[in-house]
């Protein structure tokens, strides 16, 4: 088994509070993240782009390892995750990925297949029970 950890502190009510977050690796060593950054228009970090950019790296790798299967190797894989989120839940609703992947040779109902299974396998995509989309092409 593998773990990995991450670690927030909060202070204070939730409109007027503000917190840090860190991760076990230190890329991020007491990062502010408030709920203007969540909810707002304030710069910073909050829950949801995290798990964006959780979702778009962990969808990336699974598709390169399905791609395998299909006897491809991308040049590149680049993803966007959108993760919306509902403040009246306050929830989230659904995550869109925006895949653009070069494979040279490709065949594009074998790249859209794998994307499906990829999307499908991914383990952050396992965490949501919010609608997972994705539109895939090929550069």
């Amino acid at each position: 088994m593998i773990e990995k950890t991450g670690s927030a502190k909060w202070s204070g009510g939730l409109k007027d509070g503000k917190g840090t977050i860190s991760t076990q690796s230190g890329v991020l060593d007491s990062e502010s993240y408030s709920f203007a950054r969540r909810f707002g228009d304030e710069s910073g970090t909050n829950p949801e782009e995290l798990l964006a950019a959780a979702h778009a790296s962990c969808f990336s790798m699974a598709l390169s390892n399905v791609l395998s299967d299909y006897d491809m190797t991308a040049d590149e894989i680049a993803t966007t995750a959108t993760v919306t989120l509902d403040p009246a839940g306050p929830e989230i609703t659904k995550v869109h990925l925006d895949l653009t992947a070069t494979i040279p040779g490709a065949d594009e109902a074998k790249f859209k297949e794998a994307a499906d299974k990829a999307k499908a396998g991914c383990p952050v995509s396992k965490l949501f029970k919010a609608e997972i989309t994705l539109d895939a092409k090929l550069a």
